[in-house]
C-alpha cells in the first residue's frame, strides 16, 4: 500500500467536490459569461475519477509490481494537475493558451494507466 497515495488521492476527491460546488455556486456567472462551464465540470470530472484512481491504484500495490504502482502514482497526480489544472485556469481567465498545455495532462494520465497494466500484466 501506498500510503502517500491514498493521502493524495483522498486530498484530491476533498478538493474535487469543494472546487465542483465551488464552480457551481461561487464561479457560475464567470464560467457562463465565458463559455466554459462545461470546461470547468470536466476538470472536476477528471480530477474526481483520478483521485479514485489513486486510491484504487494505492490499495492495489501491493498486488502488483510496485514499482509499476509508483509509476502511475506519480503520473495521475501530475496528470491531473496539469490537465485539470489548466482546465481550472481556462475556463476561469478564457486564455486559449491554457487548453494547448491541457493535452500534456492527458498523456500523463493515460501513462498512469499504462503503468497499472504493465503492473498487472508484470506481476
Amino acid at each position: 500500500m501506498h500510503k502517500n497515495g491514498l493521502l493524495i488521492g483522498a486530498v484530491l476527491g476533498l478538493l474535487s467536490v469543494v472546487i465542483g460546488a465551488f464552480g457551481a455556486h461561487g464561479l457560475k456567472d464567470i464560467l457562463e459569461e465565458n463559455g466554459r462551464l462545461d470546461v470547468f465540470e470536466t476538470a472536476v470530472k477528471y480530477q474526481m475519477y483520478h483521485a479514485f484512481a489513486l486510491l484504487f491504484t494505492s490499495l492495489l500495490a501491493e498486488k502488483i509490481n510496485g514499482n509499476w504502482a509508483t509509476r502511475a502514482i506519480f503520473c495521475f497526480v501530475i496528470g491531473v494537475l496539469i490537465f485539470s489544472g489548466s482546465l481550472y485556469v481556462l475556463s476561469i481567465s478564457n486564455i486559449g493558451m491554457f487548453g494547448a498545455i491541457t493535452p500534456i495532462g492527458g498523456l500523463f494520465l493515460i501513462v498512469g494507466w499504462v503503468f497499472v497494466i504493465l503492473g498487472v500484466i508484470k506481476n
